[in-house]
């Protein structure tokens, strides 16, 4: 157990499914396999979870968490006992869960930052929650950058056969043209191919580069984001060395990335990447920030209240997030 990375397991939103879907990830072989689970949640609610579920999974609860001689044997859970009244959650955006998801991500940064865990795997937040908590991040990767005080931040969607990086993230479809700068897109190329490196471990990755409009603009027929932004920064990484190449038709480059002939596609704007990651791979793709001096992969779902505390949750990104955060670990390990 001692060489296994100790992997921060955060709960989510405890009134969503991301209770369920953690529960049901810790049955997994593979998850227990891989890691040191230590996972930060309300211990009454990861009963009830466990309960309802009927699940054979047990955990050692502790109060304070200061290093891995502090975990148990199997499955550790450090109780926040932060949810006023557990019994009476309810699957809706609320406050006090979205005070108590932001914690348990908070402290799992904080674990990460002094090297008392190895990497962080995360349940699902509420944006509205979170706000009704006052709090002003739109998700977790803005907590992620911000607490670890990270210049750049990626998100990096992994599913299947895809890889998919994200040069803006959770802005209106109308504000994205005016957010595309050269040096925003560089910058997403840069800390892509960095990411691919040195928690992927490919030597020489291969990038490929989306355009904004239709036809990658058609020569500026339909837009000269391309050649005023996306272009200057493609040839700017090329000069640094990096293997990128577009910018390219977003209709079919996603096809070419598929089936092998990319490493990575770096994408303009959420949907433009998420999309066709997302029918590859729905149920199992992963959430990975890129850019932080910490290993943080997570969940790529939502909180799901339509379907929470009904058990018909899907774990299977859950499971692939704590397995590719123990792979990256364990990758930082042997190179440190």
């Amino acid at each position: 157990m001692s060489d296994r990375p100790v992997v921060g397991i955060t709960s989510g939103d405890p009134s969503s499914i991301g209770p369920e879907v953690v529960v049901k990830a810790l049955l997994n072989e593979d998850v227990r396999d891989c890691c040191r689970p230590l996972v930060l949640a309300d211990a009454r609610v990861l009963d009830h979870t466990r309960r309802m579920l009927r699940a054979g999974v047990e955990w050692t609860v502790i109060r304070r968490y200061a290093g891995p001689a502090d975990l148990a044997p199997g499955v550790t859970l450090l109780d926040f006992a932060n949810v006023p009244d557990p019994d009476a959650l309810a699957p809706r955006p609320d406050a006090a869960c979205g005070r108590a998801s932001v914690e348990y991500v908070e402290a799992a940064i904080d674990l990460a930052m002094q090297h008392r865990i190895d990497a962080i795997a995360t349940a699902p937040i509420n944006k509205e929650s979170i706000g009704l908590a006052g709090y002003r991040f739109a998700g977790h990767t803005e907590i992620m950058a911000e607490r670890t005080g990270a210049d750049s931040k990626v998100m990096m969607l992994a599913g299947g056969p895809l890889r998919v990086a994200l040069v803006t993230i959770h802005i209106a479809l109308a504000q994205v043209p005016a957010k595309l700068s050269t040096a925003g897109v560089l910058s997403t190329i840069r800390t892509t191919n960095r990411g691919l490196v040195e928690l992927f471990g490919l030597e020489n990755p291969r990038i490929a580069v989306c355009g904004l409009n239709p036809h990658a603009g058609e020569a500026g027929r339909f837009g000269d984001e391309e050649a005023r932004i996306i272009r200057p920064a493609i040839e700017r990484a090329r000069e640094e060395g990096i293997g990128c190449s577009g910018p390219w038709p977003p209709d079919t480059i996603f096809y070419k990335a598929a089936h092998g002939g990319y490493d990575a596609v770096v994408a303009m704007y959420h949907d433009q990447g998420l999309i066709p990651l997302k029918l590859l791979a729905f149920d199992s793709a992963v959430n990975i920030t890129l850019g932080l001096p910490i290993i943080r992969t997570s969940v790529d779902h939502g909180t799901a209240f339509d379907i929470a505390g009904k058990g018909v949750a899907h774990p299977d990104s859950m499971i692939e997030s704590i397995k590719l955060a123990s792979q990256f670990a364990r990758r930082r390990q042997r190179v440190a």
